[in-house]
């Protein structure tokens, strides 16, 4: 009796225990379950990852190449990268140190580093790495003000002081700004608008303005939004700038002009696309009686392998402040594209000066209003100081493989009789017009040459000569009242 009492409490006990066991059975094949979904597709996403990786398709951040003997990181000065915190302070803390220590390289990490203006120092590297923004703050009560540029007399804009730049320096040897294509964003909208509604007491400033310094080097970065001018070397030698972006709107940006070189000496711009609201680039060096009194040409220029896009001026501009004198500048392997015209010189009475010595080749013109001009009275002056006396000369200019389409007037080239335009070549050159009007390739007070076949047909005030050098016809002088152009 008791041995059947002990059996059927055990056979009790085993039917207890057995969905017990199923049940804890279930829970544990669910848990390995899900474990290996989760490792599969974890594997699966590493997989992928790598794969797209070795076919270019994902790029992770690039390490920071060390290009100079010390190097220092904004956030080790105390910077935070969240777009609100201002790191004026931290910036200049980081480049004190480069200076008390005889140069170094700043990185600035990704991140949004808002800050006021500040300044560069000697044999200093500035790095934006990818995903890095230095954010100009748009109160421009936090930005300094600087003496009048000798060479301008006054602010451009307003006469006295003028707004510094956002990134500056005077004075300088070996400077590099570069990157993995991290932005220098001046947030210049709020100037824009202030600008337009005259509410600034001041001429606007620059992005970056370098001044009376050499060996400059500046790749790999974009600039954007700039308050005034974009880039503004002024009175430099030796600079290069490569592989750069510059952006700003086409329209309701005012003065963002993308580089101007002024007063500078042997400087390369190359490999860059530049779509801003004025001039893409302007070679300059001084306005009227206060270029003249300065007397610092630029020179020794070479542009090459730009893409351009202009919808208020142009692609590639010289002057109108050219009063020191611009020379020897070459233009090359140029595309402007939808954009109010392609390649300008400006000018007026009162610059003085020369633009002389300057070759124009291989630029390509899409969808352009205009494609070439040149213009002799450009009348906006400092003060009433200047000498309409003091002409400017401009000679010695060649235009070789000019093509492209959609051009409504390839060419408009207007001299005046106080201010000729004297040895003008033009070689290889074919443009389609939209323009329907008869007179299309516009000249006055124009001496030069056409070489070869060019179309359209080019104005009469030139001599043309076939590819051998025979002269085939003899200029005429057309010099029409007719100025079919805005400014």
């Amino acid at each position: 009796m008791a041995d059947s009492f002990r059996s059927q409490h055990r056979k009790l006990e085993y039917k207890r225990l057995v969905p017990s066991f199923l049940l804890s059975h279930h829970t544990l094949l669910t848990l390995l379950w899900t474990v290996g979904f989760i490792l599969i597709v974890a594997w699966q996403r590493i997989a992928v990852e790598r794969l797209l990786i070795y076919r270019g398709l994902v790029q992770h951040p690039r390490p920071i190449p060390k290009l100079r003997h010390l190097v220092f990181n904004l956030s080790d000065f105390g910077a935070v990268g969240d777009g609100v915190t201002l790191n004026t302070k931290a910036f200049e803390r980081a480049i004190s140190e480069i200076r008390k220590r005889g140069g170094g390289q700043l990185n600035v990490e990704p991140g949004y580093w808002l800050t006021a203006p500040f300044n560069l120092t000697n044999h200093m590297t500035l790095f934006l790495s990818e995903n890095a923004v230095i954010l100009g703050i748009d109160d421009e009560s936090y930005w300094p003000l600087l003496p009048p540029l000798p060479s301008y007399g006054y602010g451009r804009e307003r006469r006295g002081p003028r707004y510094g730049s956002l990134i500056h320096g005077q004075n300088l040897k070996d400077v590099v700004i570069t990157g993995h294509n991290g932005t220098i964003n001046g947030q210049g909208r709020s100037w824009w608008e202030k600008y337009r509604k005259n509410l600034l007491n001041y001429t606007r400033g620059p992005l970056l303005q370098l001044m009376w310094s050499r060996d400059i080097h500046i790749s790999d970065v974009t600039f954007r939004d700039s308050p005034f001018w974009t880039l503004h070397p002024y009175d430099c030698q030796n600079v290069v700038i490569r592989n750069v972006t510059i952006l700003a709107p086409l329209t309701e940006a005012p003065n963002t002009d993308g580089i101007d070189p002024d007063s500078c000496v042997d400087m390369v711009i190359e490999d860059s696309y530049i779509s801003v609201g004025d001039d893409g680039v302007a070679i300059k060096s001084g306005w009227d009686q206060y270029g003249i009194a300065y007397s610092r040409p630029s020179s020794n220029i070479t542009i090459r392998n730009l893409i351009v896009r202009s919808m208020i001026s142009a692609g590639v501009s010289i002057g109108s402040e050219m009063s020191g004198g611009v020379s020897n500048i070459t233009v090359e392997n140029l595309i402007v594209w939808n954009s109010k015209r392609g390649i300008r010189i400006k000018t007026s009475p009162g610059r003085g000066g020369h633009i002389r010595h300057i070759i124009y080749r291989n630029l390509t013109l899409q969808n352009v209003r205009v494609g070439i001009v040149i213009k002799t009275d450009y009348n906006e002056h400092p003060d009433e100081g200047y000498d309409p006396k003091a002409l400017p000369v401009i000679e010695d200019i060649s235009f070789t493989g000019i093509h492209g389409q959609g051009v409504r007037i390839p060419a408009r080239i207007y001299g005046s009789p106080e201010i000729p335009v004297q040895n003008v070549t033009f070689q290889d050159m074919s443009v389609g017009i939209t323009y329907k009007k008869k007179r299309i390739f516009q000249c006055s007070f124009v001496q030069g040459r056409v070489i070869g076949k060019i179309f359209p047909t080019p104005c009469e005030n030139l001599d043309w000569y076939d590819d051998g050098g025979k002269l085939l016809r003899r200029s005429t002088t057309k010099n029409t009242k007719d100025l079919d152009y805005d400014r």
